[in-house]
């Protein structure tokens, strides 16, 4: 019988262009092989169905629905708060605008006014401006608002956390002017570990919020979203018109519950590597670290003072086993569980290698065989 030889593995490339890069721990892998399933469309999965109480009792809402994805969180959540040709408010930056290939668009019809910020993170009196651009003309002539959008923590604006102070302000802004108001929580737990408040306490300022286990919390597939019972009933229904209903999805809701129990407060981990990160880059001329003091797990950079296009720059980063990504006109190293405190340091040193040597490749596999 003949046999099959098996392949040389592939040298490790350190994996720092996103946190949705992180793969299951073999304990999470055993949490899944072991899950109660049952169908989760008709609400019969067990593991579903406790993935969904403990979110909704770790976000302090009446209920929670299990999603495949955040992006269809997002989709049925602007579905359910507005009518086609409704008014959205939302940072000009945000996931909802920029990286879901206008969904909004399609799946509810709205209009959304964008809010120009620095660091993702707006005040009442822009969210006011924003009212203002949408109302001005009177009926029928402009869009009725009727949803404002926060993002926590803020992916392009370098992982920005919203303060409770300033989540508060604009809560009651919607709230007074007649306005649901929806969280993007996809890195919300992050928020909560480097803030100290509580994702109840983030969550008591919203009419919905979800989160996502396929970033920092290392799951492989899905997102919990909450709300009222009205709100989550109604959503339940657009799941399903959105094909998101699933079968035996306990397999998958078993990894996130493993996350809950064991990679939440592991994310101060993540963290403070991302401060080592900027801290080293600071520390190199030709880089400019444009989050100099990252707020959680992001760290975006520019490289032209190297000299070299940010697509050579990768090339040469990646040539000696770093990957990281382009964003907005930025480089950006994400951090998380599979990236460990060497794995920074050897990241660093690439770059400082880099930057004594730019566009001089390394002789042979790059600096660290098999790494």
């Amino acid at each position: 019988m003949p046999t099959v030889k098996p392949t040389s593995e592939k040298p490790r490339l350190i994996p720092l262009v996103s946190d949705t890069e992180t793969q299951p721990t073999a304990e999470m892998r055993i949490a899944i092989a072991n899950a109660d399933v049952g169908d989760e469309q008709r609400g019969e999965d067990p593991t579903v169905n406790r993935l969904q109480a403990r979110v909704a009792e770790l976000l302090g809402k009446e209920a929670a629905l299990w999603f495949p994805g955040g992006t269809m969180c997002n989709f049925v959540a602007v579905k359910v708060h507005t009518r086609p040709a409704d008014g959205v408010i939302a940072d000009w930056m945000s996931h909802v605008i920029r990286a879901e290939s206008a969904g909004v668009a399609l799946s509810s019809g709205v209009l959304v006014e964008p809010i120009v910020t620095q660091r993702g993170v707006f005040t009442v009196d822009q969210a006011q401006e924003a009212l203002n651009r949408l109302s001005t003309v009177a009926p029928p002539y402009g869009p009725p608002p009727k949803l404002l959008c926060v993002e926590q923590t803020h992916n392009f604006a370098g992982g920005a956390i919203w303060s409770l102070q300033e989540l508060a302000a604009v809560s009651e802004f919607s709230k007074r002017n007649g306005l649901a108001t929806h969280m993007d929580g996809a890195r919300l737990l992050n928020a909560c570990v480097a803030s100290g408040v509580s994702a109840a306490s983030y969550a008591s300022h919203v009419d919905s919020v979800w989160i996502d286990f396929t970033k920092g919390l290392g799951a492989p597939i899905g997102a919990v979203m909450a709300g009222s019972r009205e709100f989550i009933a109604e959503a339940r229904r657009y799941k399903h018109v959105f094909a998101g209903a699933m079968r035996q999805a306990g397999i998958a809701a078993a990894g996130c519950l493993h996350a809950l129990d064991h990679h939440v407060d592991r994310l101060a981990e993540d963290h403070s590597n991302a401060r080592r990160l900027a801290n080293g880059l600071s520390e190199v001329e030709g880089i400019k670290v444009l989050t100099a003091v990252p707020e959680t797990n992001m760290v975006y950079f520019d490289p032209a003072g190297l000299g070299l296009s940010h697509d050579a720059f990768l090339s040469e980063l990646e040539h000696r086993g770093v990957r990281m990504g382009k964003v907005r006109g930025a480089i950006r190293a994400v951090t998380h569980l599979d990236v460990s405190s060497a794995d920074i340091e050897h990241a660093t040193q690439a770059i400082r290698d880099i930057a004594a040597n730019p566009g001089q490749r390394q002789t042979g596999q790059g600096a660290r065989q098999g790494y």
